[in-house]
Formats: structure tokens, C-alpha cells, sequence
């Protein structure tokens, strides 16, 4: 497994200090984001996933703890929409040039608006996908904020 991907390269040509962690990806896992933090042995509020969901239409980003749901109702009032849904994987995959159980908000084909979870800004670090399936990124979700640019809002139902 390559440790060098699109969201890797991002992070380093930011100056954003990370490391990764591989695990056996379970293809066949019900919810990925929760085997990926029992594989590496961490607890779920900190192994964050990403989803790709449309706000009135238009994609974007959504990071948030692997055992939690998002709030369609809290993204749209967090980023000043009106409706969110999530977006259908093959979009996703489309969209962001990764595919599905390798999404990583880094380096995306093109960069759409983020949302990461509020509660995630009170660890000391979080692990976030690494562009592909089995790779992890463990950084400062405050670093993972500022090199997104994302919104920190609470979106969990």
C-alpha cells in the first residue's frame, strides 16, 4: 500500500505535520468508519468519516466521528442552506476522484465546502481517511480545520 496519495501530497505541500496508519481494510465491514477505529485500535469518536452530501444542489464535504450520524437539518443550517441529502457513492467517487471506504476530505479533484464536526476540535488529534482504503491520517483537527478551511459546526443528529 502506497502511503503517498492525493491527501497526503496535499498535507505535505501545506506544511501540515501528520502520520498515517494502515489496517486490513474489510470490504464486507457493515460500517467502515467503525472498523477502521477497531483496527487501529482507537476509539470511534476519534477515527472521523468522511461523507459527501449536496447542500441545495451542490456537493460538499462532511467529517465527523465514525459512531455518529450526520443531521441533514444541522449541515444545511451550518453552512446557510435549506435541504441537504447525501449524494450517491458513485458521484462521490466521481466527484472526488476516490473511491468509496478511500474518501478523504484532502485532495479531492475539486474542492467544495467542508464541514467537520464540532466535538472533534476537543481532541488532540483525530484520524481522518488517507485516500485510500486502509490508510489513515492522524493530525490535529485543528490543522485538518485550517487546511480545509472548513466550518466547525455540531451536525450529529
Amino acid at each position: 500500500m502506497s502511503r503517498s496519495t492525493r491527501a497526503t501530497q496535499m498535507l505535505d505541500k501545506l506544511g501540515v505535520a501528520f502520520t498515517t496508519v494502515t489496517y486490513d481494510y474489510d470490504p464486507n465491514a457493515e460500517r467502515i468508519g467503525l472498523q477502521a477505529a477497531q483496527a487501529i485500535g482507537e476509539p470511534p469518536h476519534r477515527v472521523l468519516k468522511t461523507l459527501m452530501a449536496e447542500l441545495d444542489g451542490k456537493p460538499v464535504c462532511v467529517v465527523l466521528p465514525s459512531d455518529r450520524e450526520v443531521s441533514m437539518k444541522k449541515l444545511a443550517a451550518a453552512l446557510g442552506g435549506k435541504h441537504a441529502e447525501m449524494m450517491k457513492p458513485a458521484a462521490a467517487e466521481k466527484l472526488t476522484g476516490f473511491v468509496v471506504g478511500g474518501i478523504s476530505p484532502f485532495g479531492q479533484k475539486k474542492p467544495v465546502p467542508t464541514v467537520i464536526e464540532l466535538s472533534a476540535m476537543d481532541e488532540d488529534y483525530v484520524y481522518m481517511n488517507g485516500g485510500q482504503r486502509g490508510l489513515q491520517i492522524r493530525l490535529s483537527p485543528l490543522a485538518a480545520r485550517e487546511a480545509l478551511n472548513a466550518v466547525a459546526a455540531a451536525i450529529v443528529a
